[in-house]
């Protein structure tokens, strides 16, 4: 219990600090929380895209939690390797949730100069991905994490859920 009550306090720290700052407190600094003449349709698409990648990015830091016996930040990785919930249709849901509640303010506060940033960022989170955590969870997961890694796409996610093979009896 102990274990998830510290990861837990972590994640939040880590959620406040990671996607509150990038998804956040930039893309307001952009902003300026003006809200420029947009077509209403496509405001109503960017609340459409922001609430549930929110909701859906905060679901997927309370698996880090359950499921990980850990958190997102690479100070206080998980014990367990996250592959449930949405883990079994797409490898990096936080980031392309980070990536939609972006776009859907571009789209909300009518702002072109979030979504050149918003691709600024998909390129750090490729790089990130790509150079650090996938080397990271080889070795600290094996053939655990290569398993994963080859049925479970990292980016466009997948249309039936990825089922884990059955542990040996």
């Amino acid at each position: 219990m102990r274990n998830r009550v510290v990861a837990a306090v972590g994640s939040a720290v880590f959620f406040v600090l990671a996607p509150g700052i990038v998804a956040g407190l930039l893309p307001w600094l952009i902003t300026g929380w003006v809200f420029e003449p947009v077509w209403p349709p496509l405001r109503v698409l960017g609340w459409v895209v922001l609430v549930p990648s929110v909701a859906v990015l905060v679901a997927a830091f309370i698996r880090f939690v359950v499921e990980g016996i850990g958190t997102p930040a690479p100070i206080a990785p998980p014990r367990n390797l996250v592959v449930g919930g949405l883990y079994r249709y797409v490898r990096n849901p936080m980031y392309l949730c980070v990536l939609g509640a972006i776009v859907g303010q571009a789209l909300v506060f009518g702002q072109p100069w979030v979504f050149l940033y918003a691709a600024a960022v998909s390129g750090a989170f490729f790089a990130m991905v790509h150079w650090h955590e996938e080397p990271s969870l080889a070795r600290n997961f094996g053939s655990q994490y290569e398993t994963y890694r080859d049925a479970v796409p990292g980016w466009l996610p997948r249309l039936k859920p990825w089922q884990p093979p059955s542990a040996p009896s």
